[in-house]
Formats: C-alpha cells, sequence, structure tokens
C-alpha cells in the first residue's frame, strides 16, 4: 500500500502544475515550461514534496503518458493532406535530420567527456550514446506548431511545408531513435557490431512494426465497441501502457531463451498503431477527439514528473552541454532546411526562413529522453537531464521564431484590435432585402444608427422614402469597404451568399477586428468556418425550429425574453461597462431599476450566471432584461 501515497501527493501536485501552467500561458510563455517548473519545485531539489524514493512508483504514469504522446505523434500523420507539397517536405526534412544527426553526434560525444558520469565509458558506448543523443535532437513539436498555425490562421505553401516536415520529423525521430537504441543496446551489453548484427536490427525494426499494425487492430476494436466514449479512452490508454508490459516481457524472456533481448520499442509500436487507424479505419475522427479532450491532462501529468525527475544539481553542471547541443541543433536546422529547400526549388525567402518553424521541441523528445533512462538506468538519469534541457531552451526559442516565420511570409490572418465603443450604438448590414430592411427597422427603434451596403441593384430605388441610409458599393472588396468607416462600427450583419460572407468576414476578421459580426449561414457545413473568425452565425430555418421548440417547452419565458404578447415593452440588450465609478462593485450594490434583471456577464472569453453578490468589473458585456425606460437608465450609469 505505500504506493498510495505517492499517487495521492502527485495527483494534488498536478492539478497545482495546471494553475501554473495557465499563468505562463497568460504571460506569452509555453503551457508545458509552467508544467516542468511545478514538477521541479515539488521535486527531490526543492520542496521535497516528490521524494527520488517515490519515483518509481509513478513510472506507469511516464508510461501511460509515452505512449499517448506516440498515439498523437502517429495521428498527425495524415497522408491524404501532405500529398501536394512532398517533394519539399521530403528535401527538408532528410536536410535537417541529416544535418542535426551528424553535428549532434560530434558535439556531444565531444562534451561528454566533461559529464562526470559519462567520462570514463569507452569510445564505442560514447558514439552510441552520442548518437542516441543526436536522434533526440531531431525530433519537433507537431502539437506547439498547431498551435501557432491556429493562433495566427495561418495558410499558404510556407505553412503547409513546415508543418508537413514537423509531422514527418517526429516519424522520422521514433525509427532513428529505435536503431540508435538498438546499438547502443548491443554496444553497452558487449555484442559486436557486423553484417549479422545489423540484419537483427532490420528484423528488430519490422517486427515493431509488424507489433504495431497488431496493435492497431487492438485499437480498432476498442473502438468498434458501443461504449461510452470515456471508458473507450481509458482502454485506450490501457492498451498503450499494455505495450510497455509487453515489451518488458519480451526483452525478459527473449534474454532466458536466446541469450539475447529482443527489443520493442513501445513509442514505436503506437505510433505505427496510431497511424494505421486514423488512416485506414473508419475510427479516425472518434480517435482523435479522445485524444484531443485526454491532452490537457496528459501533458499536465507527464511534463510535471518529467519536472520532478529532473536532477537539478547534474543540470547545473551541465548546462553548457545543453547550450552546446542547441546550438549544434540550431546550425543543423539552419544550414539543413536552406539545402532542402534549395533542392526542393522552393522560394529563396522561404529557404532563409524556413529553421524558424523548426526549433520548437516537446513531446516525443522528452518521451525518448525519458525512454533512455528507462532502457539505460545507470546513464538514463544524466542523459534524460541534458536532453530536457536542450528541449526546454528550444520550446522557449521555438514558437516566438515561429510566429514571425510565419508573418514575414504573408501567411499569417489575425484578428485586428477592434475599436473601442465610442458611445453611439451603430449597426452595418451587408445586403439589400426584406429581412435586412425589417431588422434596420427594428434597430432604428431601439435608437440604433443603421446602414446597409449593397451592391447595386433594382430594390434601392424603392425604399429611398424609409430613414435608413444606403450605401451602395461596386463589391466588397477592402478598397470598398473603406467607405463605410467600419473602424467606428459596434455590431455587423451580413446577409449574402455563404461565399461572399465568407470573404467579407474574413476581410473585417483581419482588417478590422469588430468584436460583434453576425452571419446569416444557408448552408450548416459552412458554420465551422464562420465561427473560426470568432463570427456568430445564424441559420433560418434551425433558428426557427428554436425558437417554436422554445415557445413550446418554456412559452412564458420566451415571451418575457422576446417582449411578445403583455412583455412588449420588455427588451434584453448587452452593454459594454465602461463606467469606472462602479469598476468592482457588488450587482447588489448598484441600486439597478426594480425591474431590471442581469442575466449574464461575459468577461475574459466566459460567462458568469450574475448573482447579488457578483462583482462587475470595466470591460464587462453585462445581459440585462428590463422596460425600454429602465434600461435606457442602466445604459446610462453603465457607459458614463
Amino acid at each position: 500500500m505505500q504506493w498510495i501515497i505517492p499517487i495521492a501527493i502527485f495527483a494534488f501536485i498536478a492539478i497545482s502544475s495546471k494553475q501554473i501552467g495557465k499563468s505562463f500561458k497568460d504571460a506569452n510563455l509555453p503551457l508545458i515550461t509552467g508544467y516542468l517548473i511545478a514538477g521541479i519545485i515539488a521535486g527531490p531539489y526543492v520542496l521535497g514534496l516528490i521524494t527520488k524514493s517515490s519515483l518509481p512508483h509513478l513510472l506507469w504514469v511516464d508510461e501511460v503518458s509515452l505512449a499517448f504522446i506516440a498515439f498523437a505523434a502517429g495521428s498527425e500523420l495524415n497522408v491524404s493532406e501532405l500529398r501536394g507539397k512532398v517533394k519539399s517536405i521530403s528535401w527538408i526534412t532528410i536536410g535537417v535530420s541529416l544535418l542535426t544527426f551528424i553535428l549532434g553526434t560530434v558535439v556531444f560525444y565531444f562534451v561528454s567527456s566533461l559529464v562526470p558520469l559519462l567520462k570514463d565509458i569507452g569510445n564505442l558506448e560514447r558514439i552510441a550514446i552520442s548518437m542516441m543523443m543526436a536522434a533526440i535532437l531531431i525530433a519537433r513539436s507537431p502539437s506547439s506548431a498547431i498551435a501557432i498555425i491556429q493562433e495566427l490562421r495561418a495558410k499558404g505553401p510556407f505553412t503547409q511545408v513546415t508543418l508537413g516536415v514537423t509531422i514527418i520529423s517526429d516519424v522520422v525521430v521514433i525509427f532513428v531513435f529505435a536503431l540508435t537504441a538498438s546499438i547502443a543496446g548491443a554496444v553497452f551489453k558487449g555484442i559486436g557490431l557486423n553484417i549479422g548484427f545489423i540484419f537483427l536490427i532490420i528484423l528488430e525494426l519490422t517486427f515493431n512494426i509488424i507489433m504495431g499494425v497488431i496493435h492497431s487492430q487492438i485499437l480498432r476494436g476498442i473502438f468498434s465497441l458501443k461504449i461510452h466514449r470515456l471508458l473507450k479512452t481509458g482502454l485506450t490508454l490501457l492498451s498503450g501502457y499494455g505495450v510497455y508490459v509487453f515489451s518488458t516481457l519480451v526483452r525478459a524472456q527473449s534474454h532466458e531463451v536466446i541469450g539475447r533481448e529482443v527489443l520493442i520499442e513501445p513509442l514505436l509500436v503506437c505510433m505505427v498503431a496510431s497511424f494505421v487507424l486514423v488512416n485506414y479505419t473508419k475510427h479516425r475522427l472518434e480517435f482523435l477527439k479522445i485524444l484531443h479532450d485526454t491532452g490537457p491532462f496528459i501533458y499536465i501529468a507527464f511534463f510535471t514528473l518529467t519536472g520532478a525527475s529532473l536532477a537539478l544539481d547534474t543540470l547545473m553542471a551541465t548546462w553548457y552541454i545543453a547550450l552546446a547541443l542547441f546550438l549544434a541543433r540550431f546550425l543543423g536546422i539552419v544550414f539543413g532546411a536552406f539545402l532542402g529547400g534549395s533542392v526542393a526549388g522552393d522560394p529563396a525567402k522561404h529557404n532563409r526562413l524556413y529553421w524558424m518553424a523548426f526549433l520548437t521541441q516537446a513531446g516525443v523528445g522528452l518521451g525518448l529522453a525519458k525512454d533512455v533512462a528507462v532502457e539505460f538506468p545507470e546513464l538514463g538519469g544524466t542523459f534524460a537531464t541534458i536532453a530536457i534541457a536542450v528541449i526546454v531552451i528550444n520550446q522557449i526559442v521555438g514558437p516566438p521564431f515561429h510566429k514571425i516565420a510565419t508573418r514575414l511570409v504573408n501567411e499569417a490572418h489575425e484578428k485586428a484590435s477592434g475599436a473601442e465603443f465610442d458611445g453611439v450604438r451603430d449597426a452595418l448590414i451587408f445586403g439589400l432585402e426584406d429581412q435586412s430592411l425589417a431588422l434596420a427597422r427594428e434597430l432604428i427603434e431601439h435608437d440604433w444608427q443603421v446602414k446597409i451596403a449593397y451592391q447595386k441593384n433594382g430594390h434601392a430605388e424603392t425604399i429611398q422614402q424609409e430613414n435608413i441610409q444606403l450605401v451602395e458599393l461596386a463589391d466588397f472588396s477592402l478598397p470598398e469597404l473603406e467607405k463605410l468607416n467600419i473602424e467606428k462600427v459596434d455590431t455587423i450583419v451580413t446577409m449574402l451568399t455563404d461565399n461572399e460572407n465568407h470573404e467579407l468576414v474574413e476581410n473585417i476578421y483581419e482588417n478590422y477586428g469588430t468584436k460583434n459580426v453576425v452571419v446569416r449561414v444557408t448552408n450548416r457545413e459552412c458554420i465551422d468556418e464562420f465561427h473560426e473568425l470568432d463570427a456568430l452565425t445564424v441559420h433560418p430555418s434551425t433558428a426557427m425550429v428554436n425558437l417554436l421548440e422554445h415557445f413550446v417547452r418554456s412559452p412564458n419565458a420566451v415571451s418575457l425574453l422576446l417582449g411578445s404578447e403583455t412583455e412588449q415593452d420588455r427588451d434584453v440588450i448587452e452593454i459594454e461597462m465602461s463606467n469606472p465609478n462602479i469598476d468592482g462593485l457588488l450587482v447588489r450594490d448598484l441600486f439597478l431599476p426594480p425591474d431590471i434583471l442581469v442575466l449574464q456577464i461575459h468577461r475574459n472569453g466566459e460567462t458568469i450566471f450574475s448573482q447579488g453578490y457578483t462583482r462587475i468589473k470595466l470591460g464587462d458585456k453585462v445581459s440585462v432584461l428590463g422596460s425600454q425606460e429602465s434600461l435606457k437608465e442602466v445604459i446610462r450609469r453603465f457607459e458614463i
């Protein structure tokens, strides 16, 4: 029962680690760096909450996490998405991997003699362990790359190539590491390097691939079961852990039966299994959903435990070795990417900038470093500490450079910063038709200033007598939009075709950053595309069905909110709080009119359901229900 206490303590620390990681993210630093630091603080060298004696009891956390990381790496290798840039991806991957491996091997060979635990090993052993370290330097971070691409909404040939190389590199690194680990294992056990040995290594790698295909069928069976997704998640993680258990059994039994250990590389097996499942079965979407939902919890546990396992005394004594390896990797990436891109015939500007997108490291690299600690316990602690130090440096330095490169090639499509509220409620509607006119009339009745932009048609002349400002545009391109003073508009509503809406909303997103954009869509399949642009969507048929449903289930509540029938004087509005005099007050202390109800508060991307003891803050968007006269009073109070 001694294992229960370490697990309970670790669970508590992992929860704290999550909060520390969030603080790092708020400071534009990588999440995993926060987790690592939380682990270091809780580890044996600082607070001692996680002791050296408790680490063996947590080995299973490492193994489950490593299997998950391998599943995630394999899932990123989508064959259909990489076909268009095969030439560029192939040559750059070869150039970067080869030069990084060569430089990493040479540098670590010479600097390892300065490490107390490594200085007395033989020359052949030093070469073998240098090759393992160099293999880890090849690793990238698909998760970090994808996060940056999504944040910048990056798209274009540069982004396609860099993402492809990043994903393929994590496949290459596992194969190279499996090969170098086999060589190192043979060298440390005194097995000679001859033709027969090389043949055995090839057989070993082939066996690992076959095991991966077999394991993909196990995963396929799990996802074919009609059970709750949470149970599928547990069985998936258990299957990954089972690969590590099976690997240990095979090594022990093979040593007894044939006098030589057969090495099963669990990371390679899990990666192949994931690749097969994602590309050649119907379970791709469900598997990716589980990886996406489970990933944050796995990464918290893994990186926190990794930080706790760091030998700080070794790190302090070998920091210059980590720096030397960082520089070796840096040079390998710079020259390898340039040479590979040049051979592939890519644009010169891209070739000069590719390296900036390849610095980041994370999951797979850390997984391999921890794998060495498991496979070679006599050297693993020192080796893993140095490798993790290099990875942390790359994880801190890499993301900013990736962002800079993407912006320099003009493939970033970030949201512009919207203008502050100027005290006038104005709306801009695109499209001239009965619905847009009806909407304009309703808004004008509620004291909004409304403008309708449209392309030339015969309908405009028939409504000139109405109090609606019409602006005729040649088209909805950016030069034409400049005529509308969009930067001052609070809300934009687009009522065009889906294609026109998307082009228009993308222009608004990138050039104006209007906070509130509403899109009327006709094809439900387009909705996600608009949500990525921070737009709200309305599908007419769905909206009508939902409204009727609510009238059936909650007729009085809907009547109240919509101001229908006896509640025609009632309305719901959203107000942005800009009055510093009431900043920090409780809702109950605002002394609002008695018929006013504060429904919810939207703050920093989160929705707060208001209570009397909820504090109001500057910048809050407050949804309020009440009579027209009382709402005007609330607006005056909130927007002074």
